[in-house]
């Protein structure tokens, strides 16, 4: 009963360690791109991953960055460590502990350090940044690993080497490199894995351009993780796994063979080391590392926003190098702009923002004369751009949409035309609410007949007290993982955008979405120029390009976004993607509200969300 006791729960243990990558495996053979529907085997992700240049280029920077780094760490900590064991008990425990505060440290203290230090001193961030930083926090690893096996050396023995006329040089590799190598491997194979596995402090030093796995995954997060990336974790797990079994076969061979089996093992390292190594010479022959020069064209995105495919049909067309970076939020990619921390010529960036932006004079007026295609921007769209950027004179709208409640049509037993729906005693956990302080008092707002920019305290207030009403109905607060939720069935009504809305109709038949009757919340995502850009020419090339019909179609397949654009109003054949003027008038834009409003907002928000 024992055994079976401890066999259930190693099983357990495993299943939760194991299930997820098991699913995410799965899943990446799926023809759809739902995690919730199969819709077929197919192997378009594997196909789709190795044409994707930003991925091969993100997955070239991880291992090429942790390669140095690791190497670069263990030769430095090496040194060190034999610097440190020549010192006293006392100043070596007391380095030691220096040492060792990074290990103990949170990775976004560290993070933003190096990135302070950095700005303080002049240097721009770039590939060079992020390796220097990873060398920074690697360098701990190998020193904790290389330590103790000086500490067991046999100092004897070294003297004996010396004492038979052997240099010290000599005597270091045949005597003392033999004893701490254990230590060497492991503190380089330690810091080759934590510097795969970074991503906060990857984050906060990377400079244009310079995408590993972490933040290409993490810059995503706006409209879901494409499968295509299920795909490469496949492959990546398949590769450790692989060697991991490798590893073992070797270490059962050498020990009936009565040897320790370190050579073997070191000999799979070295092995690895080579792979990774020749991994990164293919990426910079092929793909290089980008240095800023006239013609080049700096982009900065949300994540996944737009066709691949279409970066390489704009720089065949112009002649432009285009480099794109990604992020997640506004609020991430507001103070890059602010502080000039990286120079972009061309941003992405929403209605409230653009505002925000103007306010601050960092954006460039616009040249109309190099944007011809602005006469393919659609008249509905016109008087919500005028409420953040009249004459829409630094800012041009690339997609847009509304907030609206998305619904199971087998789980519904009541017509839902309302944001009072939402207060449903019928629906009671079944409901998915937006993880969105302004998404969030949108919708009381319009539920109490207030403007969504709203400052009046007794109407934040009131409003407060309207959502805490309706938490205990409340199923879950999630934001782009509210359409997956339906899509499982899960829930019975979510608060999406109307983006979400083809993607998830595809993935189930039985899902509805309509826009409540009291109005809703209009967002505007567009593209603007910083003042501080270098190739205004460039850019105003890129805003062009992306007005095209033919760009917009194909961008509108690839993203499922609204697009205004008049030349393919045909293809938007759903009504939600094109709202009636009657809704359009019941609608507002959020508008910057300034750091009081901000600041009043946050604190009423903090309430609800603690109740």
């Amino acid at each position: 009963m024992k055994k079976l006791g401890k066999l259930l729960y190693l099983g357990l243990i495993l299943l939760f360690l194991y299930f997820p990558i098991g699913a995410l495996m799965v899943l990446s053979f799926n023809d759809g791109k739902s995690m919730n529907s199969w819709q077929g085997f197919s192997l378009r992700w594997y196909e789709e991953m190795l044409g994707n240049a930003e991925i091969m280029e993100a997955l070239g920077n991880t291992l090429t960055i942790a390669l140095w780094a690791s190497i670069i760490a263990t030769v430095v900590g090496v040194l060190g460590c034999l610097g440190l064991n020549a010192m006293s008990e006392k100043k070596r425990s007391f380095i030691m502990g220096l040492n060792n505060i990074p290990l103990l440290n949170a990775d976004i203290v560290i993070g933003i350090s190096i990135m302070l230090c950095f700005l303080l001193f002049g240097i721009s961030l770039s590939y060079g940044t992020v390796l220097f930083a990873h060398i920074t926090f690697c360098l701990p690893y190998v020193i904790l690993s290389v330590m103790p096996k000086f500490k067991q050396l046999q100092n004897l023995t070294y003297e004996a080497a010396l004492d038979l006329g052997a240099t010290p040089v000599y005597a270091f590799f045949k005597v003392v490199l033999p004893e701490i190598m254990p230590g060497i491997v492991s503190g380089f194979l330690l810091s080759f894995t934590m510097s795969v596995d970074d991503f906060v402090i990857t984050h906060f030093t990377r400079g244009a351009g310079i995408n590993t796995l972490s933040t290409l995954i993490y810059s995503q997060v706006k409209v879901g993780v494409r499968p295509t990336l299920f795909a490469l974790s496949t492959i990546i797990f398949a590769m450790v796994f692989f060697v991991l079994i490798i590893v073992n076969v070797l270490s059962s061979r050498s020990e009936k063979r009565g040897s320790t089996g370190m050579s073997n093992r070191r000999m799979v390292a070295i092995l690895l080391i080579l792979v990774v190594a020749m991994v990164g010479s293919i990426k910079f022959t092929f793909f290089g590392n980008p240095t800023p020069n006239n013609g080049e064209l700096y982009v900065y995105c949300f994540g996944d926003y737009f066709d691949p495919e279409l970066v390489q049909e704009f720089e065949e067309k112009t002649g432009y190098k285009v480099t794109v970076d990604y992020f997640d939020t506004n609020e991430e990619m507001y103070p890059v702009i602010k502080n000039n921390s990286v120079q972009y010529d061309v941003i992405c960036a929403s209605d409230y923002m653009i505002e925000k932006l103007l306010s601050e004079d960092l954006l460039a007026e616009l040249n109309y004369d190099n944007i011809p295609n602005v006469v393919n921007i659609t008249d509905n769209i016109k008087p919500f751009m005028e409420g953040f950027d009249p004459g829409m004179k630094h800012a041009i709208p690339f997609t847009w949409g509304t907030y609206g409640i998305m619904y199971n049509k087998n789980m519904i037993t009541t017509e839902i035309d309302s944001w009072e729906d939402l207060w449903d005693k019928t629906y009671d956990g079944k409901i998915v609410m937006p993880n969105s302080l302004r998404e969030g008092y949108m919708i009381a707002a319009k539920s109490l007949g207030y403007s969504i920019n709203t400052t009046s305290e007794a109407e934040i207030q009131e409003m407060t007290d309207l959502l805490v009403s309706q938490k205990p109905l409340v199923y879950s607060f999630a934001n782009d993982s509210a359409r997956e939720l339906m899509i499982g069935e899960s829930a019975a009504l979510a608060v999406v955008n109307s983006g979400e809305v083809i993607y998830s109709k595809d993935a189930n038949d039985n899902l509805g979405f309509v826009i409540p009757k009291e109005g809703t919340e209009v967002w505007t995502d567009c593209w603007a120029i910083p003042k501080t850009v270098a190739n205004k020419e460039a850019a105003e090339a890129w805003i062009n390009f992306f007005l095209d019909g033919y760009v917009a179609e194909v961008n509108f397949e690839y993203l499922t976004y609204a697009i205004p654009n008049k030349e393919i109003q045909d293809l938007i054949e759903e009504p939600v993607l094109n709202p009636s003027e009657d809704v359009l008038k019941k609608s507002e834009t959020l508008k910057n509200l300034g750091a009081q409003a901000d600041s009043m907002y946050s604190r009423y928000w903090k309430e609800y969300k603690a109740k």
